[in-house]
């Protein structure tokens, strides 16, 4: 191990990869810093010749441009969305994982066979039922399709696989039901598996542009991507007001990661050891 941390050529690698990670994200706010006609220039600076806000000026304080609420409403459906596929895939992962009964292989095997089905089969059938349910341009219509996917079942499923029959046993000798040994015990064994489908529940609703695109309406309505799409004009494009919106749109992101990472890295790492 310590020939290994300090061998120069893997610091190179690592230091590689943070420039190729971290540059773009660099370059991105350091483009919303710049003024307009530095930004458009054919041969632009990499740092800014004089720092401005205007960027963030116009698009936190224009009346055809909502950014804050297009931020809350995918923050709010993203959440939303994230915690609903967390209690679903947790309560089927965990039947799957624990519990005995008839067709449960078969039952599997048919879950995980969605995942080879493109998602874009599911738009139409999808579309057609949130119209019969009336939550056509409601955030309902981008929080609760997709909250029993495939994969996070799969994920809990084999991270209780994980988890040691003892925890189970020792809950049914002190008396405790299906239920109370699932949210008292096994549930916060499974606190890294919980994040991590967490963070990429999110992200996967926070970043997501089709679906929106095709059941939200209202521009009161939009979520960020869609919204911020709306700022590039047909003949001029103002790069640091989109960069400010790009900006804007990762802070939420790398945040939450900074602050689950470690969680995310222990459910990655112990998920998917017994199938």
């Amino acid at each position: 191990m310590r020939r290994t941390a300090r061998n120069p050529l893997l610091w190179i690698l690592l230091t590689l990869l943070s420039v190729v990670f971290v540059g773009p994200i660099a370059a991105m706010l350091l483009t919303s810093l710049k003024p307009t006609a530095e930004a458009q220039s054919a041969d632009p600076d990499l740092l800014p010749s004089e720092i401005t806000f205007r960027a963030y000026e116009v698009l936190l304080t224009s009346a055809d441009n909502p950014v804050l609420r297009w931020f809350m409403n995918s923050m709010l459906a993203a959440t939303a969305h994230a915690l609903l596929v967390v209690l679903t895939a947790s309560l089927a992962g965990y039947a799957l994982a624990r519990m005995d009964f008839k067709g449960k292989n078969v039952m599997f095997g048919m879950i995980i066979s969605t995942m080879f089905v493109p998602g874009f089969i599911f738009l139409m059938p999808n579309f057609l039922t949130l119209d019969r349910l009336g939550w056509l341009d409601t955030l309902a219509a981008i929080v609760v399709p997709g909250a029993a996917g495939a994969f996070g079942v799969f994920f809990m499923r084999q991270f209780f696989l994980s988890l040691p029959k003892e925890f189970e046993e020792s809950a049914r000798i002190d008396g405790a039901g299906p239920f109370t040994t699932f949210f008292r015990i096994m549930l916060p064994n499974a606190t890294p598996a919980l994040v991590t489908l967490l963070v990429l529940s999110f992200l996967a609703n926070w970043n997501d542009f089709i679906w929106p695109l095709y059941v939200l309406f209202n521009d009161a309505r939009l979520t960020l991507p869609i919204g911020l799409s709306k700022l590039q004009g047909a003949y001029t494009i103002d790069y640091p007001v989109i960069m400010a919106g790009a900006v804007i749109a990762s802070l939420p992101v790398l945040l939450l990661y900074v602050f689950v990472q470690r969680y995310v890295i222990d459910g990655v790492a112990t998920s998917g050891v017994k199938g």
